[in-house]
């Protein structure tokens, strides 16, 4: 949910050209071009043949890079991911301040929240197809220094419907990281090497968000809330340093530029008609259609939407819950949220085990590549049982006469549960299908999540307060409860279902 190696022109240099030794120590130097116009034959990089030459092997191909390479990759995701993710609720805990600063009701106060995850689920919509489009470092580049202005704006101003537009706006800038990471990753790292980086990138849209009230809290109390926008600005320009070490990954954009630099024959540009169809095709129609007519698509979505929903409303839920019952300070409710970030640490540490343990072994008894995917949806199938379990234990432990401790604890299993799905399901997604409905499949994942993730906090307190803490948090157990099944459903029936889809799925 993003990787690069910076995008250069070939240009003419006068520096000699490199050998293949030489780039096979580096590969910064295969992206450099021969002294001026030269035939493939004279070319010391070129092979002898163009049929002798393989991508594959290329030194240029990501998947070829040195390990120092790649970890940049990684250290770039892992903090433009964090810094997307943390926005959204870093500013939780000044909904008081919002309302009493500009007039409006505890329920408009949190618009700004809200607003922002809404533009985290429609920004990808835009940046993922475009990555495929221009490259990946490109829209890492420009899209940091825009989410940077905005919010930036967002510390200025004195309208309330301003700061709801610019943060909206910031929200949208800084999404493409979540959409377009698992694309760096994936072309980076060779499937048998991408459990820990693809854990680590996945887990940032949880850390970010638990760890976010935490910060914010004690910005919100002791500075005011317009520091919680300079403190993310203070995020982003960290992750801007980080890209400045990443580089393009694309190979559809690697490959052409190694191809003319060795002066090999490339494939034709598509016309900008079919690249826009394709673009339309491949972010707007498929993924709706998906959503409501693939069934491992629209069911994945339905239950990774409504625990992840579940997730933000905490933001809203536990500050009412820690200082209505137990008169918690901003501060104290703020500490609260480390058992999410626990708990998610907890669940990404439970995802690699699974992968070593259960996933691994099974590649050995495959052909290359020919894994059923349905083995990636271990860790969703252990951690279904964990969000219902903590939701009905929060609910009927957060009482005066019940020590806070319990129900404190009692986040850390539906927070671990909630990391085990998302990881499992993204890594199941990504197994099941092909090519460009690859981007379709999580495009309509990551839309279905952070939609339903931005309205959850606009009624939680309110249901909370109708229904009592218990029943509350009873009914959202009893929806974890509901779709528990599922990722068991498609252990068992996966296949059957993947040969009967319409779209781009792996059959065997």
């Amino acid at each position: 949910m993003v990787s690069s190696t910076e995008t250069r022109s070939l240009r003419e240099e006068t520096t000699p050209t490199a050998s293949q030794d030489d780039i096979a120590h580096d590969p910064e130097k295969a992206e450099r071009p021969a002294e001026g116009r030269v035939k493939a034959s004279d070319n010391p990089d070129s092979p002898a043949d163009a049929k002798e030459w393989k991508w594959d092997d290329d030194p240029g191909n990501p998947y070829n890079w040195p390990l120092r390479l790649k970890i940049r990759q990684i250290v770039m995701l892992a903090a433009t991911a964090f810094t997307a993710s943390v926005g959204t609720s870093i500013i939780s805990p000044a909904d008081t301040q919002l309302a009493e600063e500009f007039g409006v009701t505890t329920t408009q106060a949190v618009l700004p929240l809200s607003l922002y995850v809404f533009a985290l689920g429609l920004g990808p919509v835009v940046g993922g197809p475009l990555s495929e489009t221009v490259g990946r470092y490109p829209v890492y580049l420009v899209s940091l220094p825009l989410g940077g202005l905005f919010t930036l704006g967002v510390g200025f101003c004195h309208s309330f419907p301003g700061i709801c537009i610019l943060r909206f706006l910031a929200g949208f800038c800084l999404s493409p990281s979540l959409a377009i990471g698992s694309g760096t990753i994936n072309e980076t790292f060779r499937p048998s090497q991408r459990g820990l980086p693809s854990t680590i990138y996945i887990l940032m849209p949880f850390l970010g968000p638990g760890l976010g009230p935490v910060i914010g809290s004690f910005v919100v109390t002791r500075k005011g809330w317009r520091w919680t926008q300079w403190t993310l600005l203070f995020f982003i320009l960290t992750s801007m340093l980080t890209t400045l070490f990443a580089r393009e990954t694309y190979h559809s954009v690697l490959k052409p530029r190694r191809q003319k630099h060795l002066n090999l024959p490339t494939e034709p540009r598509k016309p900008a008609l079919e690249r826009v169809q394709a673009f339309a095709t491949t972010s707007l129609t498929r993924p709706v259609r998906m959503m409501l007519t693939e069934p491992i698509v629209s069911f994945v979505c339905l239950y990774v939407a409504c625990e992840f929903a579940t997730l933000f409303s905490f933001f809203a839920a536990l500050p009412y819950v820690f200082e209505t019952v137990y008169g918690f300070s901003v501060e104290q409710a703020g500490l609260v949220f480390i058992s999410i970030a626990v708990g998610c640490v907890l669940g990404a540490a439970t995802v690699l085990l699974c992968n070593a343990l259960l996933y691994l072994p099974q590649t050995k008894r495959h052909p290359p590549h020919r894994t059923p995917p349905e083995y990636r949806l271990y860790p969703a199938m252990i951690g279904s049982l964990g969000m219902p379990l903590g939701l009905f234990w929060f609910g009927w432990t957060a009482r005066a006469d019940v020590s806070w401790a319990s129900p404190v604890v009692a986040i850390m299993p539906f927070a671990w549960g909630n990391i085990c799905l998302f990881v499992s399901t993204i890594q199941y997604l990504v197994d099941v299908y092909r090519g460009t409905t690859i981007a379709s499949a999580t495009s309509a994942n990551s839309l279905a999540r952070y939609l339903l993730a931005g309205a959850f906090p606009l009624f939680v307190v309110q249901m909370y307060r109708n229904l009592g803490i218990g029943w509350a948090s009873s009914l959202l157990g009893f929806i974890a409860l509901a779709l528990m099944p599922v990722p068991w459903a498609f252990f068992k029936w996966g296949r059957l279902i993947r040969q009967k889809s319409r779209f781009d799925t792996v059959k065997t």
